[in-house]
């Protein structure tokens, strides 16, 4: 590991060189700049989060931010042409502005990118152009604009370091390959983990736009994105509970239904839809997974009462008819919904469009409140007949 990692900066070095002594210009860069101390340092304008738990951010009046994640991790952003301060403890990672040069490795976190037309700042993916079911990020694989750097737990070092690479977000699963985080950093890619799937309200859950916006120097745009969405749900949130009982589940490779747990963000949404989800107080409710997988016995004997079923499509494939639903558990055929025609199902582009869960709410809330529902009223559901 030592052997590789001096070749590693070897080459590196050997590409500052290349460039024209890249390393000499940043530290003349900031020698120029006025001198900028992490004591002298205050961060007193909060960002305002209504519904998100997992980060928080504050900027001090010289235009730097403070950006804590829940999981211990925290940030400095450095404006454009600003000085990096001195002291800034090794605990917090200094980013700097622009961010010209993103690898994205959270696919999650793409949809925020577009909803703040700032796609173009994603250069290095972290799946290829068939991966993505964002039509704007499939584009840019396809027209070069966005080069393919490696999955997560394998990313092309050498083609990061010659792009600039100026950021690399990744998910929690980065965890598993802690060494991959460590080298990225030892070659001066910051890395920021990207926990939104943790929230466990779904606004909230949208509300990171608000974490994009500040990296990405477009507060405002972020600001009225997310008022936007939370005025379309304005009427939903304030709608009293139906009473229909709601199960959000897919069947495994081994005939398990896998089921959110019910602090999960995807089960607050049928909540604040109107419906309730069927599976409380699940085992291992209060570990870090977000589902858990039920035998079919087990499943059965909660969701054969259930008023509507959604098939989430997002791991599998997406269903079509209900031939396909049964081939997969012929037991489901005796359920409620099944014989009364109230199963949904997902496309399997919500995990990647995570701004959508506004307009998921609104499908659920259609289909739980009105007696027929047109397929082209809906976003994110559709029927399986």
């Amino acid at each position: 590991m030592k052997t590789r990692k001096k070749l590693w900066i070897f080459l590196l070095s050997l590409f500052c060189l290349v460039m024209g002594g890249c390393g000499a210009q940043e530290e003349e860069t900031e020698a120029e700049a006025p001198g900028v101390s992490w004591e002298s340092l205050s961060f007193p304008q909060e960002l305002e989060i209504l519904y998100a738990t997992q980060f928080s951010a504050a900027s001090s009046p010289e235009g730097y931010t403070k950006i804590s994640i829940e999981d211990g991790l925290s940030y400095l952003v450095v404006p454009e042409g600003a000085a990096v301060p001195s002291g800034v403890p090794a605990e917090i990672t200094v980013i700097q502005q622009p961010l010209d040069h993103i690898y994205l490795a959270a696919t999650s976190a793409m949809d925020l990118f577009r909803a703040l037309e700032a796609i173009d700042r994603v250069t290095l993916s972290g799946v290829e152009a068939d991966g993505w079911y964002i039509p704007e990020a499939k584009e840019a694989m396809e027209q070069g604009r966005m080069e393919y750097a490696g999955k997560y737990r394998a990313p092309d070092y050498e083609l990061l370091l010659s792009r600039s690479c100026d950021l690399a977000i990744e998910s929690t699963m980065i965890y598993h390959t802690p060494e991959v985080k460590e080298q990225l950093e030892d070659f001066g890619v910051p890395v920021l983990v990207e926990r939104s799937s943790y929230e466990n309200h779904p606004l909230g859950r949208m509300e990171w736009i608000k974490l994009y916006g500040l990296l990405l120097g477009r507060e405002d745009a972020a600001a009225e994105y997310f008022d936007t969405q939370v005025e379309k749900l304005r009427d939903i949130l304030q709608t009293e509970n139906t009473g229909k009982t709601v199960a959000f589940f897919y069947i495994t490779s081994n005939g398990a239904a896998n089921v959110r747990k019910s602090g999960d963000y995807l089960a607050k949404a049928i909540e604040l839809a109107g419906g309730t989800y069927l599976f409380q107080d699940l085992p291992g409710e209060d570990n870090a997974q977000a589902t858990t997988n039920l035998q079919m016995e087990a499943f059965y004997a909660k969701a054969k009462q259930a008023d509507v079923l959604i098939y989430s499509s997002t791991i599998d494939g997406e269903l079509q008819t209900m031939e396909e639903l049964l081939e997969k558990s012929p037991v489901l055929s005796d359920c409620k919904a099944v014989k009364e025609g109230a199963v949904w199902c997902t496309g399997k582009n919500l995990f990647q469009e995570s701004l959508g869960l506004g307009d998921l709410m609104v499908d659920i809330h259609k289909i739980l409140t009105e007696d027929q529902v047109a397929q082209d009223e809906l976003t994110y559901l559709h029927p399986l007949r």
